[in-house]
């Protein structure tokens, strides 16, 4: 297939990119190995994380509402790739609005609070009907939404990215962070289940 590249291929490519960096002084072997630890090394447990402290903390979910970006620091997080900052806003389901994510032109994607993106996330098909029929799509993952539910997919992008904050699941009352953070997945954060 034309345009087709193997995985060795594409690493292959994309050390050549690294080499090209560390030899014009940009950075190092051991500053991008830890940056991608820093990226992957929490999560999705860190977006767990963030939820849980919402839930528990109404002054904390309200500076995570109003600037998602500025709130992260609270937890030692941050939405920061080198010197850029990625613009990052978190989105509440409530009773009557369930939120979804998708990245309509490729895959952008919070991959230091979620983690490595799933594939669906990625694919075309996920991408184009989630927009034009997100009740469906959320159907087939499993989560049928009463229709008066109102529900508002949110496209992601180089410059912005965006997390759900889902429904605290009944019956949570007494439990701290660590265990509501242990309930929260992936597909919680991204709207395509609920926790």
């Amino acid at each position: 297939m034309s345009g087709h590249h193997s995985d060795s291929e594409i690493a292959v490519r994309v050390r050549r990119l690294e080499e090209r960096l560390i030899d014009a002084g940009l950075t190092s072997d051991e500053q991008l190995d830890g940056i991608i630890g820093q990226i992957l090394s929490g999560s999705p447990a860190n977006g767990a994380r963030v939820v849980a402290r919402a839930w528990v903390d109404p002054a904390f979910r309200g500076r995570l509402l109003a600037d998602a970006n500025q709130a992260l620091g609270e937890l030692d997080l941050s939405m920061s790739t080198g010197p850029q900052t990625q613009r990052f806003t978190v989105v509440e389901n409530t009773p009557t609005v369930h939120n979804v994510l998708v990245c309509t032109l490729c895959s952008c994607y919070p991959i230091g609070l979620l983690g490595p993106s799933p594939s669906w996330y990625k694919s075309e098909a996920y991408r184009a009907r989630v927009v034009r029929e997100p009740r469906a799509v959320l159907a087939e993952f499993g989560l049928e939404l009463p229709a008066e539910t109102e529900i508002v997919v949110h496209d992601t992008s180089a410059e912005s990215r965006h997390m759900v904050l889902p429904l605290r699941p009944e019956g949570t009352a007494g439990l701290g962070e660590a265990d509501l953070s242990a309930l929260v997945t992936r597909e919680g954060l991204i709207g395509t289940a609920a926790v």
